[in-house]
């Protein structure tokens, strides 16, 4: 089958549906917000909490179910709505009647083992989710074996050392992994870039931000016989100073961080490309070199999603202006020939759909079109020759 992702329309917030070509599904990040549950004729909000259960499989016991669910960080704006619809607890608890969405493996940052406080607010999905997180490892150390519904993934070590005696669980950052659910998996590979441990020299507050905890992932995604068809660069809502860190520790093997799609950061914000505020010194604020050096390792084509609100000339941060204007310069100062677009600006309530082609990602309809293009060029030339196929 063909690999694609879906991109909702969420506003401020993120949410993309992967489906590899083996059928295996990640769901990064969700903001269903209440407005989109509400059937109110005169709300225009997408209804993406459907959109998603229209996208998803059910398996042989009749459950809907996500192969995996990274949270980026427990902002609301990446997890709202977890616990309207999504099943948490043990799966033999799962309910027909309530019919919520199985998360068969849970993949985390280590922010779960540490409790909320005044200076480290969490809204209520955030705690559903540190809440099951933590039921997910009691599980993996009682028990010999752990079941789908069960599984969780840990997304970089912790500080504090409550992920010493994890390492089955654990992935660091800098490794890469290509299992889901337990199970080796073809035509998928990830790369954790962050968090990253925090060193002597480092402001270990501003790292250890909510935003700055935010998992950064890179993904590659096969199709058909082109094993590195699609590469995508997450990154929560990192901002600059996490960034920076990132370059300074891969900017010697950039091609690790090289994108064919790159959600921009914490929703096209400035606050990802620049210590000075938007709002105080617009366009004469400094773009940090290494932050913006980690965001542009684009591929020919590449294309760059802001998922946010519609973008404005104005004083907004974020999404903002001037962090567009960034990223259309990243394109077109490396010559990708890419695309920026802003999944609010996209016609329609519908989720932005790119389909993986051996030759890189493609809006569903492009693609489309690509392949009838192809074929009838395909088909010209077989006539050509006298035959209907190059095999013929």
């Amino acid at each position: 089958m063909a690999a694609e992702t879906q991109h909702f329309k969420v506003d401020n917030g993120d949410m993309t549906l992967m489906e590899l070509q083996s059928g295996r599904t990640i769901l990064v990040d969700i903001n269903i917000r209440k407005a989109a549950d509400d059937a109110d004729d005169d709300d225009d909000t997408p209804d993406v909490a459907n959109q998603l259960r229209d996208a998803l499989d059910r398996d042989s016991d009749g459950r809907l179910y996500v192969d995996a669910f990274m949270l980026t960080h427990p902002d609301k704006d990446h997890c709202a709505g977890l616990e309207t619809h999504f099943h948490l607890g043990k799966i033999e608890d799962w309910s027909p009647e309530d019919d919520k969405i199985v998360i068969r493996e849970m993949w985390s940052t280590p922010f779960f083992f540490h409790p909320a406080s005044k200076d480290n607010p969490r809204c209520p999905d955030a705690k559903a989710w540190a809440k099951e997180a933590k039921r997910r490892v009691g599980v993996f150390e009682d028990e010999d074996s752990v079941e789908e519904g069960d599984r969780i993934l840990i997304l970089s070590e912790d500080d504090d050392g409550n992920t010493d005696g994890l390492d089955d669980i654990l992935v660091e950052a800098g490794d890469t992994f290509s299992a889901i659910c337990g199970h080796s998996n073809e035509g998928f590979e990830a790369v954790l870039l962050a968090p990253l441990p925090v060193d002597e020299d480092d402001d270990e507050d501003e790292l250890q931000s909510k935003n700055n905890t935010s998992a950064v992932t890179r993904f590659t995604l096969a199709q058909d016989d082109a094993e590195d068809a699609a590469q995508y660069l997450f990154c929560g809502d990192a901002e600059v100073a996490v960034l920076e860190k990132i370059w300074n520790e891969y900017g010697s093997t950039p091609e690790v961080l090289q994108y064919d799609v790159l959600i921009s950061p914490h929703h096209c914000s400035w606050h990802s490309l620049s210590h000075d505020s938007w709002s105080e010194k617009g366009r004469d604020g400094e773009v940090s070199k290494d932050a913006r050096s980690a965001l542009s390792q684009a591929n020919d084509g590449a294309i760059i999603l802001a998922s946010s609100k519609e973008i404005e000339d104005d004083d907004s941060d974020p999404p903002c202006i001037g962090a567009k204007e960034e990223y259309e310069d990243i394109l077109s100062s490396n010559g990708t020939d890419g695309d920026f677009r802003c999944l609010a600006e996209e016609n329609g309530d519908k989720p932005f759909k790119l389909e993986i082609t051996e030759h890189g990602p493609k809006p569903a309809a492009l693609a489309v079109a690509a392949v009838m293009s192809t074929s009838t060029a395909i088909g010209v030339e077989a006539q050509a020759h006298g035959c209907r196929n190059k095999d013929s």
